[in-house]
């Protein structure tokens, strides 16, 4: 008898896939069949509607090891019998629901998923998005948020080196939690999720199994939210940080005794995607009796073992006859280790409950889900907002207070009291902490090495512009790596969008990942792994599309790594790129300028990626060449922000030159279009960046940028103790450092 539309609904299947799935079985599934079935097909497991799309994405490269879609996260090499293994992934829905469990168990699956691949997680990254602090309802989910990725990450003893936190009304009812973890790899210790030895026996590994997490993919992860969120706290994992912890180390002794085929995390659909992947991969099939496997509460089902969601567990493919030593390294950490099944050659998922058979589906039904391309229909309120007139022109005598009230902005004011509650020195590794540079940068031991990691996106620019929004999200993250002086390796990406199946969401995922596909191929940096959140809505309303891209780059030399702060007294400082000072209104689409100031999300934003390479390949050329004492992107703000912050995190002011004061008669003179002051100081050009330098390396700074075609243009000097830029502003530094300190703070305290 055909299944209720009700219980299609709880695990996110239509009525279609229902009818599918018997076609392919040939007959009903039962219960077991179905769960198994409405977990792996969900939209968080197999990426129905993105897969397609994905395949857009460059993922290959001399560096790479393990590319996009191979394996549990990507695997870049680094030399000296070394690689990094990266990744990012979303907890939106979980953390909207509970944030503090939500954002901890987000933190808790990205670690597994780099221990899966027999890597040690060495640092922490976060991309946090919020709807604004005025409302109560966002600042709980805020507080939560930050201290659940706390109270796990600080915990488990990874550092959490970056990231950033973003404000916007899209995100009220749906805030975005994604978690990046970078590991370090040695050579030969790679492992494998394929089990392609039958016989093999499969172990389950580290905490016990209960009801918590069940439907967490079908029906939290793949499904917009209703007015009816709140019921859904039980599909919510919990999290124990010590636990995983002391997995951790036992895995890394598990995967070094040689004893391991395969280890695989069980995150998502729990024991069942775990398994079923590892099969799917290994072209084998797997026996799994759920009456072995350790619960921590009584009177569960089948169905409830091998959808379970609990945190902190692992499966391990181990070699036939080889149980008994890995049991051994478990029991020395104090877990458990019990084997649940085999790996068979009959290409089945057979689920015993003791005796009873519960389940027996093909592998490849169950690791197929169907794929949809939906008709991407352009949005109609882009025409809109791109053709909407600007706001008036302040009055030039305004400029200092407007630059107080961005540095003051809570999407640009410092984020130190977010990230002085994670603990970012544990392993004693970071040499560039948060606030201190664009990208955090991390020694790698026994080497004079070192990598740079960022995290970034723009919701606000996607919006209006999807293919743009995807292409800088990519820029921006390779571009603070570079700031870092190190040359970017590869990214991983994490999109988050709204419901696939509308027309217009369709085109904002399909036209942002082919800006991030076109980014990372002018810029030679291949994506190696990432994650699809969709169903990102509530209320009927999508979040802003919002492309989140993680990058990782490679200082060979640890000591030619830079920071944002301005250095020296006396130091020129210069602009490499864009030209910002010729006032072009265009540069404040999608501004947070125009967001914060005149309430305004409007315009057209556009890159130009040859220019953005030349820039970044400019950058990491003089740094190692030691041309430069530091590098700042302009970002949020735009130039004048940029300006204001390497002087506030350098403690020592900034003189500018009497020549760029940029009033319209001298940009007439220019021969150029009727400019904006407002645009020169505070547009968003992308591929800007502010560098410092001794004042005799200055002409070498400015040849080397000619010869590489990037244009570039004497800003002043550092000293005294105030920001003076242009003829328009002159501010004390202290008085903008107190707005750019406190200003999260105000809006924190309303």
């Amino acid at each position: 008898m055909p299944v209720s539309q009700e219980t299609l609904d709880r695990i996110a299947l239509t009525a279609e896939e229902y009818a599918l799935i018997v076609q392919k079985l040939g007959r009903e599934p039962n219960e077991v069949e179905l769960g198994m079935f409405g977990a792996l097909w969900s939209e968080h497991c197999g990426y129905k509607h993105s897969k397609p799309l994905l395949r857009m994405l460059p993922s290959e490269g001399p560096a790479v090891r393990v590319a996009a879609g191979e394996e549990n996260a990507g695997v870049v090499d680094i030399g000296d019998g070394l690689s990094i293994v990266f990744k990012i992934e979303s907890h939106n829905h979980p953390s909207a629901v509970e944030p503090y469990q939500g954002a901890a168990t987000g933190v808790g699956g990205i670690i597994r998923d780099i221990l899966a691949m027999g890597a040690r997680p060495i640092a922490l990254l976060n991309s946090l998005r919020f709807g604004t602090l005025d409302d109560a309802h966002n600042r709980y989910l805020f507080e939560g948020v930050v201290a659940g990725i706390s109270g796990y990450g600080n915990c488990i003893g990874i550092p959490d080196v970056g990231g950033e936190v973003a404000f916007a009304p899209s995100y009220a009812g749906n805030p975005l939690v994604n978690a990046m973890c970078v590991g370090v790899l040695r050579e030969g210790e790679l492992m494998r999720s394929a089990a392609t030895t039958p016989g093999s026996t499969l172990m389950l590994v580290g905490s016990a199994t209960g009801r918590d997490g069940i439907h967490g993919a079908s029906g939290l992860a793949s499904r917009t939210f209703g007015d009816g969120e709140r019921e859904m706290r039980p599909t919510v994992q919990v999290g124990d940080p010590f636990l995983e912890k002391v997995l951790i180390e036992a895995c890394l002794e598990a995967a070094r005794s040689g004893h391991l085929a395969a280890m695989q995390d069980l995150g998502a659909a729990g024991l069942t995607s775990s398994a079923i992947e590892c099969a799917a991969r290994g072209g084998t099939g797997v026996e799994i009796d759920v009456a072995l496997v350790p619960r921590r509460e009584p009177g569960m089902t089948p169905y409830e073992v091998m959808l379970s969601e609990s945190q902190e567990r692992m499966l391990l493919i181990v070699r036939e006859g080889e149980e008994r030593p890995i049991a051994d390294i478990f029991e020395r950490w104090d877990l458990s280790a019990t084997v649940i099944g085999r790996v068979t050659g009959d290409g089945l998922a057979r689920i015993l409950d003791g005796d009873e058979t519960v389940a027996e589906v093909e592998i490849g039904p169950l690791s197929e889900p169907p794929r949809y391309r939906s008709e991407p229909q352009r949005p109609a309120y882009l025409a809109e907002l791109h053709d909407a007139p600007w706001p008036q022109e302040p009055p030039p005598g305004e400029a200092g207070a407007l630059l107080r009230a961005l540095l003051a902005s809570p999407n640009i004011a410092s984020k130190r009291s977010v990230y002085r509650r994670y603990d970012h020195e544990v392993q004693t590794n970071t040499l560039v902490k948060p606030g201190a540079g664009d990208a955090a940068v991390l020694r790698i031991r026994g080497t004079a090495k070192a990598i740079a990691m960022a995290v970034d996106g723009n919701g606000r620019m996607a919006y209006l512009e999807p293919y743009a929004g995807g292409a800088m999200a990519a820029a921006e993250a390779c571009r603070n790596v570079a700031c870092a002086g190190a040359r970017p390796l590869a990214l991983t990406d994490c999109l988050n969008f709204g419901d696939p199946e509308r027309p217009d969401v369709y085109y904002q995922l399909a036209e942002a990942i082919r800006g991030i596909a076109d980014a990372a191929k002018a810029l030679g940096v291949p994506v190696v792994s990432g994650n699809v959140s969709l169903y990102n809505e509530s209320g009927g309303e999508a979040i802003y599309p919002t492309p989140v891209v993680g990058a990782v780059g490679l200082l060979e030399d640890a000591g030619a790594r830079l920071t944002a702060g301005f250095v020296e007294l006396g130091d020129a400082v210069l602009l490499l790129g864009a030209d910002a000072l010729a006032g072009d209104p265009a540069s404040l689409a999608g501004s947070e300028y125009l967001a914060h100031v005149h309430g305004l999300v409007i315009g057209a934003p556009s890159i130009d990626l040859a220019l953005e390479a030349r820039v970044q390949a400019l950058l990491v050329a003089l740094a190692e060449a030691r041309l430069l004492r530091s590098a700042h992107d302009c970002a949020d703000g735009g130039l004048a922000v940029a300006v204001a912050e390497s002087a506030i995190l350098g403690g020592v002011g900034f003189v500018g030159e009497s020549t760029l004061t940029p009033t319209l008669s001298l940009l007439r003179e220019r021969g150029q279009h009727r400019g904006r002051w407002d645009a020169a100081l505070f547009g968003e050009a992308a591929s800007r960046v502010v560098v410092s330098c001794a004042p005799d390396d200055a002409a070498a700074v400015a040849a080397r940028a000619g010869a590489a075609g990037v244009p570039v243009l004497r800003l002043g000097s550092v000293g005294g103790e105030r920001v003076s830029l242009g003829g328009l502003i002159d501010e004390p530094l202290a008085a903008l450092a107190e707005a750019h300190g406190t200003g999260l703070e105000r809006a924190l305290a309303g």
